[in-house]
């Protein structure tokens, strides 16, 4: 597994997650621009995205849905606020409604995601940012962090295969 660590830090309210690859910062910042790419790594096993709308540009969306095992539809979805590709990407993450519209009563992060040369490959870290801690513990109780690792988990197979 690519993930190195994530340390959950209550006082600064976030959750940084490091992972380290095996491949060049160019192919694994294609896992975020590509959207196909994207989709087959961005849930949990289990919950596969589909991204049905992809602009990473200062100010762009992104909008997809995650799909249970039971088959129930969940929708999320990213405000771009900065991108400097290929080493750096930030956005508001939030949960949507059936309809996709943004949730105004659940959470939402701030993720900040750094790519850098480490070695003979890349290290990537997403620092995932919460407004509360009561935001953060309700995240964290509805599985963020085992789902953050097992989305992560599955990037070395799209950067090998």
């Amino acid at each position: 597994m690519t993930v190195t660590s994530v340390d959950k830090d209550l006082d600064s309210l976030s959750l940084p997650l490091i992972a380290d690859f095996a491949a060049s910062v160019e192919d694994v910042w294609q896992l975020w621009a590509d959207p196909r790419r994207l989709e087959r790594w961005w849930g949990p096993p289990a919950h596969p995205a589909t991204v049905e709308s992809h602009d990473l540009t200062p100010g762009g969306e992104v909008t997809c849905l995650m799909t249970s095992p039971e088959g129930d539809k969940h929708r999320g979805w990213w405000r771009v606020t900065s991108v400097a590709a290929p080493t750096s990407l930030e956005f508001t993450d939030g949960f949507a409604d059936a309809e996709g519209t943004p949730s105004p009563t659940m959470p939402t992060t701030t993720v900040r995601v750094r790519l850098a040369r480490h070695g003979d490959g890349t290290r990537r870290e997403i620092r995932s940012v919460f407004d509360s801690r009561e935001q953060m513990e309700q995240l964290m109780t509805m599985g963020m962090e085992e789902g953050l690792k097992q989305a992560v988990g599955q990037m070395d197979g799209l950067l090998t295969g």
